[in-house]
């Protein structure tokens, strides 16, 4: 469903992008968009184009709330700290002072680990 929903938003983004840049500037600061002898004339097309326009922005509103309220009700976790590593952790006021609150377990995962020391051989070090 939401894929469908997602496709149909896409098309009306485009669709809104195209119609938007096919509607006459007022200022004709680019110099485009002017000219006569088109398919219509400009009082037709400029009523179509808003029109077309106002269409397409309520659609767009449409599929953007639908979008908001399908995400809302997903399954995921809303924070991260829903969703603790190693099941429940300890509290951050914790007595024993062990330093093993969510940020500290959360900075672990991100470091690498080190190679363990060489079981070879050993040079003695110079003196």
């Amino acid at each position: 469903m939401e894929t469908v929903i997602i496709v149909i938003h896409l098309m009306v983004v485009l669709a809104l992008v195209l119609v938007v840049l096919l509607q006459r500037s007022e200022g004709g600061a680019l110099g485009i968009g002017g000219g006569g002898g088109g398919l219509m004339s400009s009082r037709g097309s400029a009523n179509v184009l808003t029109r077309a326009t106002g269409i397409l922005a309520l659609l767009f509103f449409i599929t953007s709330l639908a979008l908001a309220i399908l995400a809302r009700n997903d399954d995921r976790p809303a924070s991260i700290l829903d969703a603790a590593p190693n099941g429940a952790s300890a509290p951050a006021g914790d007595a024993s002072g062990n330093g093993q609150g969510i940020l500290d377990q959360l900075k672990g995962q991100g470091q690498p680990q080190q190679a363990p020391a060489p079981s070879g051989p050993q040079v003695p070090a110079a003196q």
